[in-house]
């Protein structure tokens, strides 16, 4: 009989981009099309957003709260002294114009804004309006979306070529005896210059891990999620209309597929922004539509792959940022270094069983507490109870032996002083090294020391007395 077949495991593809939590995602586009605008609404920040090319010059970084309804329910029912959402970090980008990888408008500095993040929200004008001027002279989203794109495949192309100039010279000497890890990065700038000429972008070629590695040393701008936003009128996007719309997502499939592409409207939102909750709930009603802020959130949190988990008690309730596939020794660490170093387990109830149960005892008497290990990867909602000991391993001798030293330096420094007032009751002479035991050189007498009994006369008072300087003094 045959032996059976090896089920077999689902490797994750290999994520282009930096690792880590401390990610952010950046609001990009040409001038005047409502990203500052934008930024404001989201933020609920009074960043300027006049009508003029280049009113943002210097990037604004602000943050998102992202919204949840599983932490809002988990504050509810824990009513916590301090609660603690999840964020979206944003940066408010100048405006591109065509040529920017050759320097015109903000040129380099822009690309060097958008190499500094690592996700992009594209906002497209989609919008007629004489009052505010558009840099190409009308509006058309397709062009915009292809001069932005173009420029920067344009300046990832003149940085991996400059990465393969600098690697000619190395690659050549080393011949055949060349190193490995030299050699994937030879290949790979190769395979990326091959795809950018052939107006690819880097995130839609197949790459192995080893060649990801690679490509997270350049941070290129074309490897980064971009999620377009069609910013359109008020008038349309309550009627659901706009003539770009198709021609947008036809563009997309055919130079970007899968992304995604999201209508909103500034001008909508600017007005909601503005009212009272129970004005904006009437006027979202009276016109069936409802405010895309928190779904853009959200779609920008989904792209940097973050997920949250929470930790919850009387106290406080928390949620806490991750990259999706976070092992759980490693979210342990984003709440302290000490609980990723002694790690033991981590007790993980799932949000829906928590909130069908009733509560955690509930929820551990039903037996949908699981206690997991190592290789637990933490999914999103989870909430979790971690265990810790730091005190094991090597750390714990090494505590133990300096313990060790400092107990027989508070044996050793009595004797000193019992020996010198024996002297003195004896009428002996006593010298000044003697009556001070702070300037012996202890370290060199160390050894035999720890042979010496306990004085019998020494006291315990004078013991503590002398310990402090002492301890200090030698070891200085």
């Amino acid at each position: 009989a045959m032996p059976p077949k090896k089920e077999e495991v689902e490797t994750e593809k290999p994520r282009l981009g930096r690792p880590g939590n401390n990610v952010k995602i950046g609001i990009a586009g040409l001038p005047n099309v409502g990203k500052s605008t934008f930024f404001n609404l989201m933020c609920h920040m009074q960043v300027p957003a006049e009508n003029f090319p280049f009113c943002t010059i210097d990037p604004t970084v602000s943050r998102a709260a992202v919204p949840d309804e599983r932490w809002e329910w988990l504050c509810e029912y824990y009513k916590p002294e301090r609660r603690l959402q999840a964020f979206l970090t944003l940066t408010d980008i100048a405006g591109l114009v065509r040529g920017a990888h050759q320097g015109e408008g903000l040129g380099n500095a822009f690309l060097s804004h958008i190499r500094a993040v690592d996700g992009i929200f594209h906002v497209v004008r989609c919008f007629e309006s004489v009052d505010i001027v558009h840099v190409d002279g009308g509006v058309d989203p397709v062009r915009d979306l292809e001069t932005i794109t173009d420029e920067l495949r344009w300046k990832d192309l003149e940085q991996v070529t400059k990465e393969i100039e600098q690697l000619k010279g190395p690659v050549a000497r080393a011949g055949k005896n060349v190193q490995k890890h030299i050699q994937v990065k030879w290949e790979t700038l190769h395979k990326a210059k091959d795809a950018l000429e052939n107006k690819k972008q880097i995130r839609f070629v197949d790459w192995k891990t080893s060649e990801v590695e690679a490509l997270n040393e350049l941070l290129l701008l074309t490897s980064k999620p971009v999620i377009v936003l069609a910013n359109l009128s008020e008038e349309d996007f309550v009627r659901k209309k706009n003539k770009w719309l198709p021609k947008i997502k036809q563009w997309q499939d055919e130079h970007a597929p899968g992304e995604l592409l999201l209508p909103f409207s500034c001008s909508l939102e600017n007005h909601l922004y503005h009212m009272d909750p129970e004005e904006s709930k009437a006027y979202c009603d009276e016109r069936k539509v409802k405010s895309m802020i928190p779904k853009l959130i959200l779609s920008g949190y989904t792209a940097l792959s973050l997920i949250h988990f929470f930790t919850v008690g009387d106290d406080e309730v928390k949620c806490w940022t991750i990259q999706k596939g976070t092992k759980a020794p490693q979210a342990a660490g984003i709440i302290h270094t000490d609980f990723e170093r002694g790690f033991i387990c981590a007790e993980v109830m799932r949000y829906d069983d928590f909130r069908t149960c009733g509560g955690e005892s509930e929820t551990k008497s039903m037996g949908k507490m699981k206690q997991h290990g190592r290789e637990y990867k933490v999914q999103d909602g989870d909430i979790i109870l971690f265990k810790f000991n730091v005190s094991g391993g090597g750390k714990k001798k090494q505590v133990s032996r300096y313990l060790l030293e400092s107990t027989l330096l508070m044996k050793a420094v009595p004797f000193f002083l019992v020996h010198a007032r024996r002297k003195e009751k004896r009428g002996d002479s006593v010298s000044r090294r003697e009556r001070s035991p702070y300037r012996l050189p202890l370290p060199p007498l160390l050894p035999p020391l720890w042979l010496l009994p306990w004085p019998p006369l020494a006291q315990r008072g004078q013991r503590q007395q002398v310990l402090q300087p002492l301890h200090y003094q030698c070891w200085q």
